[in-house]
């Protein structure tokens, strides 16, 4: 059969929704924007991998760590009951469900409520602190923060860490910073904690606080990061020859220049240095880096354009705790990077954060909610809206609900309308609707129908031909996709199968097929394909042992099932025939399959 999935259709695009630079027009990049993944080094080849703890998680995908605490009891006698007389375990199934559910401010208000009836239970507390951390709850999750007397560390260190962040947030950065050096944040939160620390001791005044050296025996990321902060702090208090040298080294370090390049020109414009900054940015592009950050640095340098500003304290300590969200990201701490980036929103609320948090949300598995804080980026930037949207589309593809993806990509094109990609991902939502027409509109629209076209815009433009029974366009599309991509085989199946069933070229359609098959071994759709060239050759009992392994690899495919029925008939297994035939009719099969099927358990085959 031929491929028919969202997802095997665009598994190719998903990836473009990795940055939020998603649909911004942007030169080639020859030297691509660095990430802290790839600076960090690889750990040596005998060392285990060990990943950070999880976060004790209740909500939809996640993953709960085994409770070492006190569990809920069975029994609550008397049950404790609210206000308005809903007991504690009413609430507390009710804020699980919502969890469940996808809704996690609902759910960590229930549970937020469990928790102030039954204070004396450790496991509710973490629950409800772990849930209202993820909705973004940050002033509950501050409030009932666990303590390291009756939690595991990586709860209790991540209440110290929200406690510190909170304080600050509400203004008092001297309560903020004598708590951080009266009782330091610990592993599993300790570098977040010593990353932002410097920002909250500057803001408390602590200069000697704020200026201490780095840590240089820490990890490389908190220890390259913690000398560009100190370059700032050392900036804001007039010492200029120093920030400029360490902002200097830091530039021209072979591993840390990628994430510092652009800093170091930034100061030098700061200082008035225009010509000195014009010159090394003109030196970094000639030695090949296209970053875009050096790109455009150079044209604001060349128009006398002013400076980005240092960042203020509270600034610099919401892009802190982003360097956290991303290093801990880099190691699948997802949720980790959730509450990092929760906190640095706090601080200050920036449209590529609320994007970063939606993209972290849906990593860690929390798909209704990303798609929440990814609703939320506002149209401001309309390329970030878009990228958003399209994140939005995606995720709710994948969950079913194709009506409201499409309105998602829509609103995407809407925002970037000359982004060829959001078309072609819009175009491929269309055919999955089976609105052929629709989806040819754009992809023989101008974006699209190009020159030096890619092949899956061709392999797209003959699916939709091919569901109109516009045959020989179709062929001629899919053609020209095989022969730009010939060992792609997805490109190889359909068109094989297109010319098997159609009976007009089958020992052709065959070959391409059995290519299709050795490319990719374990694709049930392939298989099938497979076991029915061989059917359509006559082959009936191989055609068979294809077939069921087809439909041992996709039961639940209503089309397979119909061929292995046919099969089973042509090689007298007649009883098996009308099983796998009435098996269809469970699978929802289209108007067209299903009268067919009625008809082959009346009448049966003709020999």
């Amino acid at each position: 059969m031929r491929h028919a999935s969202l997802r095997s259709i665009l598994v190719a695009f998903t990836a473009l929704t990795a940055a939020p630079a998603f649909a911004q027009e942007a030169p080639p990049v020859v030297d691509p924007a660095p990430r802290i993944q790839d600076i960090i080094p690889e750990p040596p080849v005998s060392a285990p991998s060990v990943a950070p703890p999880p976060l004790i998680v209740v909500g939809e995908g996640a993953q709960t760590a085994a409770p070492t605490i006190e569990p809920i009891p069975r029994v609550w006698s008397p049950s404790p009951r609210d206000g308005q007389g809903r007991t504690a375990y009413g609430l507390y199934l009710t804020g699980r469900s919502a969890l469940a559910r996808g809704q996690a401010e609902q759910g960590a208000a229930y549970l937020s409520a469990v928790e102030s009836l039954t204070p004396e239970q450790p496991t509710v507390r973490d629950q409800a602190f772990t849930s209202a951390l993820l909705a973004g709850d940050l002033d509950i999750a501050a409030r009932i923060a666990p303590d390291a007397a009756t939690a595991a560390p990586v709860i209790a260190e991540a209440g110290a860490l929200v406690s510190v962040v909170q304080t600050f947030v509400s203004g008092d950065a001297k309560a903020a910073n004598d708590a951080l050096k009266a009782r330091p944040v610990l592993a599993p939160h300790a570098r977040a904690a010593a990353l932002i620390g410097p920002w909250i001791a500057a803001a408390a005044g602590d200069w000697d606080t704020a200026l201490a050296e780095p840590n240089p025996s820490g990890d490389p990321i908190t220890v390259l990061f913690g000398r560009y902060h100190h370059a700032q702090l050392l900036e804001h208090r007039r010492r200029f020859d120093e920030a400029e040298a360490e902002l200097h080294d830091l530039a021209f370090d072979a591993r840390a220049a990628p994430l510092f390049r652009a800093a170091y020109g930034e100061f030098l414009e700061r200082r008035g240095k225009r010509d000195e900054a014009l010159a090394f940015y003109d030196s970094t592009l000639a030695a090949g880096s296209q970053d875009p950050a050096i790109v455009s640095a150079k044209s604001r340098v060349e128009s006398r354009t002013r400076p980005p500003a240092l960042s203020n304290y509270r600034d610099g300590a919401a892009r802190a705790l982003i360097v956290a969200a991303r290093q801990v990201g880099s190691e699948g701490a997802n949720e980790f990077a959730v509450v990092y980036l929760r906190l640095s929103l706090n601080l200050q609320r920036d449209p590529e954060t609320i994007f970063l948090l939606g993209q972290t949300l849906a990593q860690a598995n929390l798909d209704a909610t990303s798609r929440a804080v990814l609703g939320s980026v506002p149209r401001t930037d309309p390329r970030l809206y878009a990228s958003a949207q399209v994140m939005v589309g995606l995720s709710l593809a994948e969950a079913g609900d194709q009506d409201q993806a499409l309105t998602a990509f829509e609103a995407a094109r809407e925002a970037a309308p000359t982004d060829p990609r959001i078309a072609l991902i819009t175009a491929g939502h269309l055919l999955q609707l089976n609105r052929y027409d629709d989806a040819l509109v754009l992809l023989n629209g101008p974006l699209l129908d190009t020159e030096n076209q890619a092949a899956n815009v061709r392999f797209m433009r003959g699916a939709a031909y091919e569901s109109l029974n516009r045959v020989p366009e179709a062929e001629a599309q899919l053609w020209a996709a095989l022969q730009a991509e010939p060992n792609d085989p997805t490109y190889l199946n359909y068109l094989g199968y297109l010319w098997v069933d159609s009976g007009a070229r089958v020992a052709e359609g065959a070959e391409m097929i059995a290519r299709a098959h050795a490319a990719d071994p374990t694709n049930g759709n392939i298989q099938d394909s497979l076991g029915w060239a061989q059917y359509r050759q006559g082959q009936f009992d191989t055609a068979v042992e294809t077939l069921e392994q087809a439909v041992a690899k996709e039961p639940a495919n209503a089309e397979i099932n119909d061929h292995l029925g046919d099969a089973y008939w042509q090689v007298g297994r007649r009883r098996e025939a009308g099983f796998q035939w009435n098996r269809v009719l469970t699978l929802d099969p289209d108007d067209e399959r299903r009268a067919e099927v009625e008809r082959k358990l009346t009448e049966g085959l003709a020999l």
